[in-house]
């Protein structure tokens, strides 16, 4: 039976400005505002209808559906929850986040649930060639740990193969950060020597070294108050990373040739597709500059592990390298991309649809206008569960796969429990099982 909600409570709902609706723990609608309403196109009586339906056309909850739901989790934990969800909206499927609070009586005792939407903020204007895109699960994942970092100034780690849109990430953090506003600069450190490092990020003074013909500003002066993104961190040489922790550590720099410490003002992210814990256990990369940096680590996805996104974002790719013409792909040109494993990633897909615009004489792309080339992922094959095709215990194929798994895995031990739905903890001793035999 539908419980009835007060009308000070109800007043109280409308006068937010954000979507909000008030749920019981059935996961029925109790009421909603006008804001949300409007924002996801519900006019007609939505009260007692199911969350799930109404935002996933789910017909079972969603934590029945393999997704986080932030009113299970608020149940069980009698705290608030947050998510980023993907959101049936009045103007289509949208990433939102999702926020639940319990709403207690006068004993202390919940009586209803209180969620909140925030839709991501979408692309302003002129920003469309960043704008990121996908809704596959792995994707939304990887934005919902984008989206609660960009609110901090922690400093963020950006793991993931080459190709994998690690700038457009860095960018995205930036824009829904308080830092927004502010510049953000990109540098990319793979083959900078030490003088250009130092001259690149600190600038120089007039006749501080030989072509010196002027004074000239670093990014770290030009990025002051935003959000300075090192590419591909891990190439940066040992001798020039003690420069960078100590710009870290005390947020002061000379420009060289300079003798006024100035101030620096931003917030870091970095890049890279190495494994730098394991650079780090051999004393290539410094630890104290690992640590610095490693503050908040946020694995991208391959394209080949979020397959579900790569017809939209084929569309998009198309819409941006070819404005003009409406061109499309036939089935079984999709059909091909979807069989390839992309080792480049989203970088091949666009490097594949570029070659195949210049093929293309008509609208319609066909399989003969791709070339995939023969480069593959580069990630060792699964290994077959039993070769020898008998029958063999279940936890001796756990253990051959473990050891497949640790072998082939670039991240670190925690980021691969977390990939393998078990704990750290469990991770570590099932390794030490496998290491003792």
């Amino acid at each position: 039976m539908q419980s009835k909600v007060p009308a000070d409570l109800l007043n109280l709902l409308d006068s937010f400005p954000d979507p909000k609706i008030l749920l019981d723990q059935q996961y029925r609608i109790l009421a909603a505002n006008t804001a949300y309403r409007r924002e996801f196109g519900h006019q007609g009586k939505i009260e007692g209808q199911y969350c799930y339906a109404l935002s996933h056309h789910y017909d079972k909850p969603c934590d029945q559906a393999g997704e986080t739901c932030p009113l299970r989790a608020s149940m069980e934990s009698g705290e608030p929850s947050r998510v980023l969800h993907v959101h049936h909206t009045s103007a289509g499927r949208d990433h939102v986040e999702v926020e639940m609070v319990p709403v207690k009586n006068e004993t202390g005792n919940t009586t209803y649930y209180m969620e909140t939407m925030h839709t991501l903020l979408r692309a302003r204007d002129g920003a469309r060639e960043r704008e990121l895109v996908g809704y596959s699960r792995p994707f939304n994942r990887m934005l919902e740990l984008a989206k609660r970092v960009a609110s901090h100034e922690s400093s963020v780690l950006l793991l993931g193969e080459s190709g994998t849109g690690k700038e457009l990430v860095a960018h995205a953090i930036h824009d829904m950060s308080p830092r927004a506003s502010a510049p953000f600069v990109a540098l990319e450190c793979s083959g900078l020597t030490e003088t250009l490092f130092e001259s690149e990020m600190f600038g120089h003074e007039k006749g501080a070294f030989t072509g010196a013909v002027g004074s000239k500003i670093g990014l770290v002066e030009a990025v002051r108050g935003g959000t300075l993104f090192l590419d591909e961190v891990g190439d940066i040489p040992l001798s020039l990373q003690v420069k960078l922790l100590r710009l870290m550590e005390a947020g002061t720099y000379r420009r060289i040739g300079g003798l006024e410490p100035l101030s620096a003002d931003f917030r870091l992210v970095a890049a890279t597709h190495r494994d730098l814990a394991e650079m780090v256990r051999e004393g290539t990369f410094r630890q104290d500059l690992y640590f610095r940096i490693n503050v908040f680590p946020i694995q991208l996805p391959p394209l080949r592990e979020r397959m579900e996104d790569l017809p939209m974002l084929v569309n998009t790719l198309l819409a941006r390298l070819e404005p003009v013409r409406r061109i499309t792909l036939s089935e079984e040109a999709l059909s091909t991309l979807m069989q390839h494993d992309f080792p480049g990633n989203v970088r091949e897909l666009r490097n594949v649809l570029e070659r195949a615009l210049i093929m293309v004489d008509g609208n319609t792309i066909q399989p003969h206008h791709f070339y995939l080339g023969t480069m593959k992922s580069g990630q060792p094959d699964i290994p077959a569960a039993n070769p020898t095709g008998e029958i063999a215990p279940l936890a001796n194929l756990e253990k051959r796969y473990l050891e497949w798994a640790a072998a082939s895995f670039q991240g670190d031990r925690k980021t691969l429990a977390a990939r393998l739905g078990i704990s750290e903890r469990t991770l570590y001793r099932k390794l030490r099982d496998v290491e003792a035999e």
